[in-house]
């Protein structure tokens, strides 16, 4: 993957397709999540929240620059 993306002139981090795939999943996911209720049973939803996104974009980039 190229370090950097030229997008009509500006210069853009290489990373930002793979955060923007990780957001959609973690939408998903979460969403998933909320209809099944695992929020209501965790200490801080927040926080699972943000968790759980870190660990997909972090499988993304070690899956593809791996």
């Amino acid at each position: 993957m190229p370090r950097e993306l030229d997008f009509f002139g500006v210069l853009l981090p290489g990373v930002l397709p793979v955060f923007l795939v990780a957001v959609l999943l973690q939408l998903v996911l979460d969403a998933a999540l909320s209809y099944i209720g695992v929020y209501r049973r965790s200490w801080h939803p927040a926080l699972v929240r943000l968790c759980m996104f870190v660990c997909i974009f972090s499988a993304l980039l070690v899956t593809l620059y791996k």
